[in-house]
């Protein structure tokens, strides 16, 4: 046959149709016992149409030179030649688009293996499926295909952990790209790249990509809102760990704005699984803001904080005065930014981000509106993580607005209003605490017993502070020293419940302390020490009992270190103070123990 008759070509293309419906809907009818029928019905008959395309093709005496069944018995290294535009026949010839066609087929034939799980066999078509296109130059006809099949090597070997090989693949379609502006299949390959790069630790490259993909698919309308908005998402995790709060803030808000886009959660019962997974994933949007809310006043903690980890007012004056450079600088990067949105959402995204700052709070009323956006999002989130069902992400969640707590309290001036922060942060924490079982949840609970732990130490303190702007520790009445105690025992059991956390069923302490528990460990140790110093006892004996205990811990560290040399360096504050107090409490013992005597 010379030449490919309408006849012949309207069977090619009905078969063709015929194996995309076999895979595209039929294969989602499938039994569970033969999962993959219709793949290979589909196929056989893109087997026939290769077959089909060979005959033409030998009839018009088109050279054979892919050797029939051969197939690639080295691993190809793609991204070597110097130009895959000036060589071969033209793209839209005759015999270009003969080559075409096969490498198309042949690329049918690689994503079907590789859905079948047949990998090898994938990956040989898809080579085919390059060599054939490799006759014929780049042109608009075939640019899509020849980036496709590079996107799907480059899936295939990312997914065997060659990465550097999956560069390659993917590089040269980004570059073809470059040459033929195809819009959509070239955001496939900025995507995968961004995959390819995370994963050779390429993070800011990574990102880069990632950004560009996400802007493109809204520039392309051509994305999922709820997958949209999730990757934005997530991108916006790794803006707030570098502190690029302004391109964090800006992910955050597109996020919230597309994912509007999927439209209300359906109440129907028959779409309870996407009721469900819309829920979840906005709430899982609103985890991204807490973090956003609670690294932007933690980092401002850390700006401001002198070397006792109080406010530097010094500094917090030299930088406001820096603040409205700061703010120029702010809009003029705005400007420069990669920003999201088209004409329908820039609006809503721009009123979101308005909401809430992206500049480091300065003072209480900045912090507190950072607190109160957090806030708001902790309630969305913790209506979808319910502790029935979601108990690890529940926690999680109540954790952070601890943080949110703990963090705004840093800024707060009175010291009542700050002790009543700390105390929400026990009601919330405590009770979660008790009710968890230790077989299921032990790291929690180690966390939540360390963390009320220091939240009832810092309430002890501050109501020590606040004491003792009224009168010296000699006169303190009845009352407040029956508070501070209170607080005081408190914090030192969750810190001694924490430490039996540690011991064998037997109840022995460990000889050698994990790495992951070492220093809370001993810090926990070094705090319960300095506990039993602080407590206010009502008769000489109470206090000689607690200043034995206290010596007791302080021991307790510095000899840990000296048998383990290596702990020493986690703790080394803490041990220096140890080392002290057991030169110092011995005779502060032995001056009690004399004036007991004396009084006896």
């Amino acid at each position: 046959m010379a030449s490919l008759g309408s006849d012949e070509w309207r069977a090619v293309c009905d078969k063709f149709s015929n194996a995309q419906n076999l895979t595209d809907v039929e294969s989602r009818k499938d039994p569970e016992n033969e999962p993959f029928r219709s793949k290979y019905k589909a196929r056989e008959l893109l087997r026939e149409i290769y077959s089909s395309l060979k005959c033409f093709a030998a009839g018009d005496g088109e050279e054979e030179r892919d050797g029939g069944e051969q197939r690639p018995t080295e691993q190809p290294v793609d991204g070597q030649r110097e130009d895959v535009f000036g060589q071969g026949v033209s793209g839209d010839s005759p015999a270009g688009l003969r080559a075409a066609k096969l490498g198309a087929v042949e690329y049918y034939l690689g994503v079907n293996h590789v859905d079948t799980e047949e990998l090898s066999a994938g990956r040989e078509h898809l080579m085919n499926g390059t060599k054939l296109l490799e006759r014929c130059r780049v042109s608009s006809d075939n640019v899509s295909l020849f980036i496709h099949v590079r996107n799907q090597l480059g899936i295939l070997w990312a997914g065997l952990d060659e990465t550097e090989t999956a560069q390659g693949f993917l590089e040269t379609a980004e570059s073809i790209y470059q040459r033929y502006m195809k819009e959509l299949a070239y955001t496939h390959t900025m995507y995968y790249l961004a995959q390819v790069y995370k994963n050779l630790g390429q993070n800011e490259r990574a990102a880069t990509y990632c950004h560009s993909t996400l802007q493109r698919q809204l520039k392309l309308n051509q994305f999922s809102p709820m997958e949209w908005a999730l990757n934005a998402a997530t991108l916006s995790q790794y803006y707030i760990t570098k502190g690029h709060y302004m391109e964090g803030r800006h992910c955050l808000s597109a996020a919230t704005v597309i994912s509007g886009l999927a439209g209300e959660v359906p109440s129907e019962a028959t779409e309870s699984e996407r009721r469900e997974q819309l829920r979840q994933k906005r709430a899982d949007i609103a985890r991204c803001w807490i973090k956003y809310c609670l690294n932007l006043l933690q980092d401002a903690k850390k700006l401001l904080e002198d070397n006792i980890g109080e406010l530097d007012t010094d500094r917090q004056e030299e930088l406001k005065g820096a603040r409205r450079r700061e703010e120029e600088e702010e809009e003029k990067g705005r400007k420069n930014a990669l920003l999201f949105g088209s004409e329908d959402t820039f609006d809503s995204i721009a009123s979101l981000e308005e909401k809430v700052s992206c500049l480091i709070p300065l003072d209480f009323t900045a912090a507190r509106a950072v607190f109160l956006v957090g806030q708001n999002y902790v309630t969305q989130a913790k209506d979808y993580f319910q502790m029935d069902g979601f108990v690890t992400d529940h926690i999680e969640i109540l954790q952070d607005h601890s943080a949110l707590f703990r963090a705004l309290a840093f800024f707060e001036e009175d010291l009542e209003r700050r002790c009543k922060m700390h105390k929400r942060r026990v009601d919330m924490l405590e009770p979660i605490c008790n009710d968890l079982n230790t077989q299921y949840y032990l790291m929690i609970r180690r966390q939540l017993m360390f963390e009320l732990a220091e939240s009832y130490s810092e309430m002890m303190d501050l109501k020590l502070t606040l004491a003792n702007r009224q009168a010296d520790t000699q006169s303190l009445d009845s009352h407040t020293i029956k508070k501070f105690n209170h607080l005081c025992s408190a914090s030192t059991k969750f810190f001694q419940m924490f430490l039996d956390s540690l011991c064998s069923p037997e109840g022995k302490f460990p000889e050698h302390l994990e790495e992951e528990v070492l220093r809370p460990a001993l810090v926990a140790r070094f705090r319960v020490a300095r506990l039993h110093n602080r407590l206010i006892s009502s008769t000489p004996s109470d206090q000689l009992d607690n200043l034995n205990k206290s010596l007791e811990s302080y021991k307790y560290v510095v000899q840990y270190c000296e048998a383990h040399p290596e702990a020493a360096v986690v703790v080394e504050t803490e041990l220096e103070l140890s080392k002290e107090m057991v030169g110092l409490l011995p005779l502060k013992i032995n001056r009690l123990k004399a004036r007991m005597a004396t009084n006896n």
